[in-house]
């Protein structure tokens, strides 16, 4: 019989957390709401506790903490505030799974401390390997954390690999790793066009529901990028064994080719809770509420190469990946501060990319040895990048 594991949750109201407490909630005898974390949305972690009465939330500042605790039964939930909370819940003697799906650099630190703690840990939020893969990836291996991936895309390329996969590609007749992407909103977008899109235009994924700031690295493809960074460490895959491959569908999430010529691909309908499920549940495997794929019902599969032309932000994350140290660290946090400004309208869309090339170039890529280094690199990419963003608006 399966025992109840403790679930924490790190970004419970954002889209990736409330499909994790659906699918969890389906299965009451294998999982427990043991902690939540909400950055803005208090009204909705004031639902989900009084709902799942977890053992603690966390809330970023104190001022929500007071009116978190209005909306709570007492004495039910303890309320945790900041960075400090969110290590404590993460690395908890009683939680047994921690859900990492805190957006950006934010949770670094957090998806870290359940990594220390070794933890079984589901892992969301890519901007933790991205930015300091060396060091999370060693202290993965140091505490013994189990480490599962939940983008569509790695989660896919786990459930392609073989069981005995031990972080050597070659070793296991692997020949590369196909990661599939829809191609965003734009994708047969007139390259004249794109300087005029809106944040909603931007917003609005064909196949996926996701946050803002997600949506926006999906038409940029920085998402991707980010995947192509998030690959190398989970699998330990080179640039050139990683591919990018448009597939509008959203069908297939992605593939592994091996030596002998043999494809083999995860397909789905395009829904969360089902690398979610995948990974709460492994090795076994739960219902997680998707409907059975209807294959005739989707009739065809497209396949194409990307246009680095319109995506450069592929080039870019080829680009850190292979320069190594601090450039991935500062191209995600240069990535940040250029969403944020084209989400306020203070950039036009095609100066996202713009601006993080600018930031790259003007920061060399530098050794990280630590979480200090990684965090000065990300401090020092915002500084150049904001720099770099208000002298783009202040030219508009």
């Amino acid at each position: 019989m399966n025992r109840l594991q403790n679930l924490a949750v790190l970004g419970a109201t954002g889209s990736i957390g409330r499909s994790t407490l659906d699918v969890a909630a389906r299965h009451p005898q294998r999982f427990r709401i043991f902690a939540l974390s909400a950055n803005e949305r208090i009204d909705e972690l004031g639902e989900l506790c009084l709902r799942h009465q977890p053992r603690y939330a966390v809330v970023a500042q104190a001022v929500q903490a007071d009116v978190l605790r209005q909306r709570l039964q007492p004495g039910v939930t303890e309320i945790l505030i900041g960075q400090q909370g969110l290590e404590r819940i993460a690395a908890h003697a009683q939680t047994d799974c921690v859900m990492a799906a805190i957006v950006g650099a934010a949770g670094l630190v957090p998806t870290l401390a359940a990594a220390r703690a070794g933890k079984k840990l589901l892992l969301a939020n890519k901007e933790a390997l991205v930015m300091a893969g060396p060091i999370f990836m060693e202290a993965v291996r140091a505490h013994h954390a189990i480490l599962l991936p939940i983008d569509s895309e790695h989660n896919a390329v786990f459930q392609c690999l073989p069981d005995s996969f031990s972080g050597n590609l070659g070793g296991h007749g692997v020949r590369r790793v196909l990661l599939t992407a829809s191609g965003g909103p734009f994708r047969e977008t007139a390259l004249s066009q794109l300087q005029s899109v809106t944040p909603d235009e931007a917003c609005a994924h064909p196949n996926w529901v996701m946050g803002r700031k997600i949506s926006v690295d999906s038409a940029t493809m920085m998402n991707k990028a980010l995947e192509i960074i998030e690959a190398h460490w989970l699998f330990g895959a080179t640039p050139e064994q990683i591919e990018v491959v448009i597939h509008p569908q959203s069908v297939v999430h992605s593939m592994v080719e091996y030596a002998d010529g043999s494809v083999i691909a995860q397909l789905g309908n395009p829904d969360m809770r089902t690398p979610i499920a995948h990974a709460l549940a492994y090795p076994e495997r739960i219902e997680a509420g998707v409907d059975s794929l209807d294959l005739f019902r989707v009739g065809r599969l497209d396949f194409a190469a990307p246009d680095f032309s319109r995506f450069p932000a592929l080039r870019l994350g080829y680009r850190a990946l292979r320069e190594g140290g601090s450039s991935p660290a500062t191209l995600n946090a240069a990535n940040e501060v250029a969403v944020a400004g084209f989400l306020e309208r203070r950039l036009p869309f095609l100066a996202i990319t713009a601006v993080i090339e600018a930031v790259m170039n003007a920061l060399p890529p530098r050794a990280i040895a630590s979480l200090d280094d990684v965090l000065e690199a990300d401090a020092a990419a915002r500084r150049c990048a904001q720099l770099q963003t208000e002298a783009v608006a202040a030219e508009q």
